[in-house]
C-alpha cells in the first residue's frame, strides 16, 4: 500500500509578511536619513520629524503584519542594515535589542494583541524607550572618560523620544485608521 506523507503546515512567516517588514525597515531608514540630510543636521525640528516618521512607519508595519515576533524580525533586519550602512559593532548590542523587542512583543500580546491599536502604540513606545536607554548605556560605556558628553547625548535622545511620542504615535494611529478605511490593512 502506498503511503502519502501528510501535508506540511506553512511557514510562520509568509512571503508577504517578510516583504512588508523588509520594505518598512528600508523605508524607515531611508526616510530618517533623508529628513536628517534635508533638515540640515541636528536641530529640534529634524529630530522631531525623523523620529516621528520612523515611529509612525513602525506602527503601520505592526498593524499590517500582526504576528508575534514581528518586532524581533524588524530589529534583526534593522541592525543588519545599520551594520552595513555604518560598519558598526552589532554583536554586543544585537542580543539586547532583540530582548527589548521580545519584551515589547510580549507586552502587545498581553494587552490584547496586534488588532488593538492602543496595544501596538504601547508596545512601540516601550520598544523605542528600551532602544534609546540601551543606546545611552552603550554611549556611557564608550565615553567613560568624558561623562559630560553623555549628558548632551541624553538630552538629544530625550528630545528625539518626544518626537516619537508626540508625532510618531499619533500619526501612526491616524495612518492605521486611514489604511484600514482604504482596505490596505485588512481586518481578519
Amino acid at each position: 500500500m502506498l503511503k502519502v506523507a501528510p501535508l506540511r503546515k506553512g511557514f510562520y512567516w509568509d512571503t508577504e509578511s517578510l516583504i512588508v517588514v523588509g520594505l518598512f525597515t528600508a523605508l524607515g531608514k531611508a526616510a530618517s536619513l533623508l529628513v536628517a540630510l534635508l533638515g540640515g543636521g541636528m536641530n529640534p525640528v529634524t529630530l522631531l520629524l525623523k523620529n516621528g516618521i520612523a515611529t509612525a512607519l513602525l506602527v503601520v508595519m505592526l498593524a499590517r503584519v500582526r504576528k508575534f515576533g514581528t518586532l524581533m524580525l524588524y530589529t534583526l533586519v534593522a541592525q543588519v542594515v545599520s551594520f552595513l550602512m555604518t560598519g558598526g559593532i552589532m554583536v554586543g548590542t544585537l542580543p539586547l535589542y532583540l530582548l527589548g523587542a521580545l519584551a515589547a512583543d510580549a507586552l502587545i500580546a498581553l494587552c490584547g494583541g496586534y488588532r488593538k491599536v492602543w496595544a501596538v502604540l504601547l508596545g512601540v513606545a516601550v520598544y523605542d524607550a528600551f532602544g534609546r536607554v540601551l543606546g545611552l548605556a552603550m554611549s556611557f560605556l564608550m565615553a567613560r572618560e568624558n561623562v559630560g558628553m553623555v549628558g548632551v547625548g541624553a538630552a538629544i535622545v530625550a528630545f528625539g523620544y518626544l518626537g516619537c511620542l508626540l508625532v510618531g504615535l499619533p500619526c501612526g494611529a491616524k495612518f492605521v485608521r486611514e489604511l484600514r478605511h482604504a482596505g490596505i490593512i485588512r481586518e481578519l
